[in-house]
């Protein structure tokens, strides 16, 4: 199958969305599919206000127009809301071709967040996005659920997978030059650090230890001033990550926003337990549950310190089942199954 998917969030970017898609087009690949990705790369392109390290494309229309018409896709998937997402519905409608659409990334609350702009404002310009969309995936039910709150259609879920291999499994923490002089438990956080992030109410938590923060974003410089006892890492290769999650005795994860989180799974994957909300992400991530009814690989809490405290004492082990569970062959096989064909 020939698949085109149109994306504003690609490299170099680094985000769940750009890590979720770039592994999404190896399997695609491994199975046979030929795949075109449309990114801000194939354009020129201009800095996103207000979020540094992220490139949008300028007036992408009729390039991309001429590539998909030069592909001739059995099937289009529109994977964000940004300028090439919009061009893509653009060119599909005047086609009349079909597509498909994601839900990756609460936008109307980042935009709440940074802009004040209502949430109903928001929201009404992502439905409006989508209502044309064949197919949405989402990645939660909750998500899905939400969406269906708010008017959205054609929801179908859509899982997550995990480099099993690449982030291997660490049966206690291990010792990292860079985190070696850190007094334990080390608590550490993975992701954009960004308004939505809720990053702070990690950053203040009274518990005895150290903080890391790997992550580059719009909020970095007036949290590494506010809070210069942290450590912070930027960004690091995934490679060198996955050393940095083995060290790490709990993974605490303050959003309140996302719609999954993979850094959770990521971070699970290695054996390291995760402290998080119980609220659309944290949720789905540990939703399986041991047979005491504990949640299989963290704690979620309505009080951060507790389930950071509570999610010390969770085993390595039962972490790393818990990433077993999110595989990339199960995900790349129900998107396929979500996407719709191009009648010819």
């Amino acid at each position: 199958m020939k698949i085109a998917l149109v994306t504003d969030a690609w490299m170099p970017q680094v985000n769940g969305v750009v890590t979720t898609l770039v592994e999404l087009v190896k399997e695609l690949t491994l199975l046979g599919h030929e795949v075109l990705v449309i990114h801000p790369g194939c354009f020129k392109t201009r800095p996103c206000p207000g979020y540094t390290g992220i490139d949008l494309a300028i007036r992408p229309l009729a390039g991309l127009s001429r590539m998909l018409d030069d592909f001739d896709p059995d099937a289009i998937h529109l994977a964000t809301e940004g300028p090439l997402g919009w061009a893509g519905r653009k060119y599909g409608l005047r086609r009349k071709k079909a597509f498909t659409t994601a839900f990756h990334t609460k936008f109307p609350e980042i935009l709440n967040a940074a802009l004040h702009v209502p949430l109903s404002w928001g929201y009404a310009l992502m439905r409006h996005f989508h209502r044309p969309s064949s197919g949405v995936m989402v990645p939660t039910h909750g998500v899905l659920q939400m969406l269906e709150r708010r008017g959205f259609s054609t929801l179908r879920t859509w899982t997550h997978g995990v480099d099993t291999t690449l982030f291997s499994y660490a049966s206690k923490p291990t010792d990292h030059d860079l985190l070696r002089h850190l007094p334990r438990p080390i608590m550490l956080f993975v992701g954009r650090v960004s308004y939505e992030k809720n990053i702070q109410a990690f950053l203040d938590l009274p518990i005895g230890g150290s903080k890391v923060v790997c992550g580059v974003g719009p909020v970095l410089k007036s949290l590494q001033q506010r809070y210069a006892e942290v450590t912070w890492l930027g960004i690091l290769p995934r490679e060198a990550l996955s050393k940095i999650y083995q060290s790490s005795d709990v993974f605490v994860f303050p959003s309140r926003s996302e719609t999954f989180g993979l850094v959770m799974v990521e971070a699970m994957a290695a054996g390291t337990p995760v402290a998080a909300y119980p609220v659309d992400g944290p949720l789905e991530v540990l939703a399986r549950t041991t047979e005491e009814g504990d949640r299989l690989g963290g704690v979620l809490h309505d009080d951060l310190e507790t389930a950071v405290k509570m999610a010390l004492c969770v085993t390595r082990s039962q972490a790393r089942e818990r990433a077993l569970d999110f595989s990339w062959s199960e995900a790349t096989a129900l998107f396929l199954k979500n996407l719709t064909l191009i009648k010819k």
